[in-house]
């Protein structure tokens, strides 16, 4: 008998779960204008009930298409016609003996104004016009950032005209008392829609700022009436939708999403919003009326990273905040507290942190999560690396149309697409180890073809191998452990100290050769480059140079220069960062950006924009501003290079018709992030070999 608590069963209200595994919500953006079910989004959610999770909770679900539908694609349940196709779902789901509970949603301040009105019209629209989403998706990538911008949209709603969430911007109203009384009614109704489509059970979203959460919080609720004020009253919004629930409901099983601290002291604005002992108090109120479970969450879109993430956050964190929870209230606590492994798991539930651990991201990547633990595969698992790529690509991808796309599994929504094994045992030649020879070389394993992988250094991983070597970073080196071990368990040979050369091709005679050579640190040609304080950020993180007690300038103010600057201040250097442009990290994803630059100004970094190096000489380096043109000198002691890199592409024009299949990716194609170079991969290892089968290949999506 399997004595692990997390596969003890646990019971919320009256739903019996058959372990303490839930999946988090998280919108990918697989989903449809009417807010239906569509198949991707049903293949996505009972892979992961098949993967073994004991609870599956749906992603942000609109009660509301006027002010809360915060996305093209995401489900709803503010229409009875949407109930048909979720009862089926729930019955898809039952089979694989996982419970599903739908997260009811409305995103308040934090929509984006383009979306105020807009599902309605679109819906009607798409009924009527056969090509409307293509024609939408044509123009909404730039006809829609537009109208943001220039602030040409609708306001979004809130419980107080308030400032615009930091995240989405725009125009904030503060919603009419009728509105209010209209929107705990379609709160009520979903949960009454969900309980005819057999869910067993809802969430309601009070958590990352989201409209319930306004309520909750002194920051967004201004209002003089009985929905603010005093807790009790801006409780009330949320209390009266729980009330009805139950009235109309009966027993139907309600968890309620909390974030109990909004972490706005943590971004340097301390007494700004509610913070932990007003989030308990919170907790302790909800159970006082009946909820059946809590999930314990913090932050809010302006506070992001504090809820959602990036690589440099420690494991299990903020599990302080759901033990504080749990010692306060009876009923069960769920929280995702950046669970990343099943000793964490364990510890988190035998030190009362939590009864039910939540994983979001990590279910993006291995829907297997489950189930592979519970068959002590622990080591086959593709672990989340905390890139936020799914959540930008969503944002991104939002007005194109397309879902969000994981960085280690490319396979995430896609699970219909099944790989053909028509290998045969064919040769395929691989130049390159890192993500994406990698991830070429486990497709085409499992397609079962004959893979050799030549990496011409002593270890696989490539600039992402670099990059986990600096200071809490280490996740991203996870990617590479993870695809490695994948490709090696199939029968995948790799080669270290072993560069792809013409000759050994030619002597191999492969069917196919993917070069995934990767790129090369740029260097430019300026007087005194080759001095000797002149080192790149290669060879500070492979540590074929140190540096301590120093004065560093980094050239580049990219995320790789300004993450660079950052470890050299751990150094104990003193450091300026030389950046060309007149902004720092320019489109880099925001949570990036927002994680380094406090850490770099707690550090008394320099930053000099608009600046452009000239010359390397012995004591420092001459710069311009490219603005005024003035020049000067500044005494440093080493000059760190972080300004890209380039591909290197220069095997694939040496082997370009020496096999029947010649193919390039990554990197070596263009300078981009571990999802691109896995994504370029998997492109190319999903379709060698299947001209015979047109329909099989993989479309743009």
């Amino acid at each position: 008998m399997d004595n692990r608590l997390l596969f003890a069963p646990i019971s919320i209200g009256n739903c019996d779960l058959k372990n303490r595994i839930a999946m988090a919500p998280m919108h990918l953006g697989l989903g449809t204008f009417d807010g239906t079910i569509t198949q991707k989004m049903s293949d996505y959610y009972v892979a992961r009930a098949k993967g073994g999770a004991g609870l599956i909770m749906v992603e942000i679900t609109r009660v509301n298409d006027k002010t809360g539908a915060t996305s093209f694609s995401q489900p709803g349940l503010s229409h009875d016609y949407q109930i048909g196709q979720l009862r089926d779902f729930t019955q898809k789901i039952h089979k694989h003996g996982a419970k599903l509970f739908i997260q009811l949603h409305h995103p308040g301040r934090q929509n984006i104004g383009l979306m105020i009105g807009t599902i309605p019209v679109c819906i009607k629209l798409s009924k009527t016009i056969e090509d409307f989403p293509k024609l939408l998706f044509k123009l909404a990538p730039k006809l829609g950032k537009r109208l943001i911008s220039k602030q040409w949209t609708l306001a979004s709603v809130a419980p107080s005209k308030v400032e615009p969430s930091y995240f989405t911007g725009g125009k904030v109203r503060e919603l009419k008392l009728k509105e209010i009384k209209q929107l705990i009614t379609q709160f009520i109704d979903a949960a009454e829609r969900a309980q005819k489509a057999n869910c067993d059970g809802v969430v309601l979203h009070a958590a990352h700022g989201y409209l319930i959460q306004q309520f909750l919080s002194p920051n967004t609720n201004k209002r003089k009436d009985d929905y603010g004020g005093s807790l009790e009253n801006r409780m009330r919004f949320l209390t009266e939708i729980i009330t009805g629930i139950r009235s109309r409901c009966r027993d139907f099983p309600i968890i309620v999403r909390l974030s109990v601290d909004e972490c706005y002291d943590r971004i340097g604005q301390p007494g700004k919003g509610y913070g932990l002992d007003e989030g308990i108090e919170m907790a302790v109120a909800l159970e006082s009326i009946g909820i059946d479970a809590i999930d314990v969450s913090c932050g809010a879109y302006d506070t992001f990273n504090y809820w959602l993430e990036p690589t440099s956050f420690e494991v299990g964190w903020r599990a302080y905040m759901s033990k504080a929870v749990k010692s306060r209230v009876k009923i069960p606590v769920i929280a995702t507290n950046l669970t990343r492994s099943e000793k964490q798991a364990e510890i988190q539930l035998m030190d009362d942190s939590q009864d039910i651990i939540s994983l979001g991201r990590p279910h993006i990547a291995e829907p297997k999560w489950s189930i592979k633990l519970q068959s002590v595969q622990e080591h086959t698992i593709k672990r989340c690396i905390c890139c936020l790529h799914c959540f930008e690509s969503m944002q991104k991808n939002a007005y194109e149309g397309k879902p969000a796309r994981c960085a280690v599994n490319p396979f995430a929504g896609r699970e219909r697409y099944k790989l053909i094994t028509n290998g045969a045992g064919r040769r395929v030649v691989i130049a390159g180890a890192g993500p994406a020879g990698l991830m070429a070389a486990e497709i085409l394993a499992r397609r079962e073809f004959k893979v050799i992988v030549f990496e011409k250094k002593n270890k696989a991983g490539g600039q992402v191998s670099v990059a986990a070597n600096s200071p809490d970073k280490e996740k991203l080196g996870w990617c590479i452990e993870d695809l490695k071990f994948a490709a090696e368990k199939k029968g995948v040979k790799i080669f270290f100290n072993r560069p792809c050369t013409v000759e050994e091709v030619d002597s191999l005679r492969p069917y196919a050769i993917i070069v995934a050579t990767g790129g090369e640190p740029i260097i430019p040609a300026i007087e005194g480059i080759t001095h000797s304080s002149v080192a790149t950020a290669s060879d500070l993180y492979e540590g074929r140079v140190v540096i301590q007690k120093k004065k560093v300038a980094v050239i580049g103010g990219g995320l790789t220069g300004l993450e660079t600057a950052h470890v050299l201040t751990k150094m104990y250097n003193e450091v300026t960062v030389i950046e060309l442009s007149d902004e720092l990290c320019k489109g880099v994803w925001m949570q990036h950006v927002d994680d380094v630059l406090p850490k770099l100004k707690a550090s008394n970094v320099t930053i000099l924009t608009n600046t452009k190096l000239i010359e390397v000489d012995s004591t420092g380096i001459i710069v311009e501003n490219t603005k005024s043109k003035h020049t000067q000198h500044l005494d440093v002691d080493n000059v760190i290079l972080a300004i890209g890199v380039r591909p290197e592409s220069s095997l694939f024009q040496q082997l370009h018709g020496r096999a029947a299949n010649v193919f390039i990716v990554g990197d070596a194609v263009r300078p981009g992030r571990i999802a691109n170079a896995t994504e370029d991969a998997f492109r190319v290892a999903f379709n060698l070999g299947l001209d015979q089968f047109p329909e099989l290949q993989l479309k743009d999506d």
